[in-house]
């Protein structure tokens, strides 16, 4: 067996557990038992927003980045992308450890919001993995890289474009 394919083989072990971990967090501070007292973390939806926000502004960059041949430019946007996604996930489960519960649309629209929230959930737990998976394989330059980078991005760009969707629906769309 190649050096390759076992460094490959341990780096996507890793982004498994990674993913595993990650996914069972959210749903442990979702369904768990709220912590009694702790920091005041009202301002976090609109922070997280904002993060959400920025990866999606950073994800077009990087694509159009990518389109002009610039990699090393493509690269430090994508992990700034991912920086961006990874401080909305931190400040999430932090938000969601310490509030009441989540909050609930009552907006002309539930419907719409539903749906995309339904959506959302679903894909934002599958790309927890893809993301790790596609910036391993484009750290290395591996081939498969754009293959799965074009089933990444779209996905990746819903769920956060999606993020802020949700966010404006339940603090300026709610009745």
């Amino acid at each position: 067996m190649s050096a390759t394919v076992v460094q490959d083989r341990f780096w996507f072990t890793v982004i498994g557990i990674m993913s595993a971990v990650g996914i069972a967090a959210v749903v442990f501070v979702l369904t768990g038992p709220r912590l009694a007292s702790g920091p005041d973390v009202s301002a976090l939806p609109a922070i997280n927003t904002a993060w959400n926000a920025t990866a999606a502004v950073l994800l077009v960059a990087a694509l159009v980045a990518i389109r002009r041949r610039a990699v090393p430019v493509h690269r430090t946007l994508v992990l700034a992308a991912f920086a961006a996604s990874s401080l909305f996930l931190a400040g999430y489960l932090l938000y969601h450890s310490f509030s009441d519960g989540p909050d609930r649309y009552g907006g002309p629209v539930p419907w719409l919001y539903y749906a995309i929230l339904i959506s959302h959930i679903i894909l934002a737990v599958t790309i927890v993995p893809l993301a790790l998976v596609t910036l391993r394989l484009g750290w290395t330059f591996h081939p498969r890289h754009r293959a799965v980078a074009r089933i990444t991005f779209p996905i990746w760009l819903y769920v956060s474009v999606t993020g802020v969707l949700i966010f404006a629906f339940l603090h300026w769309l709610d009745a």
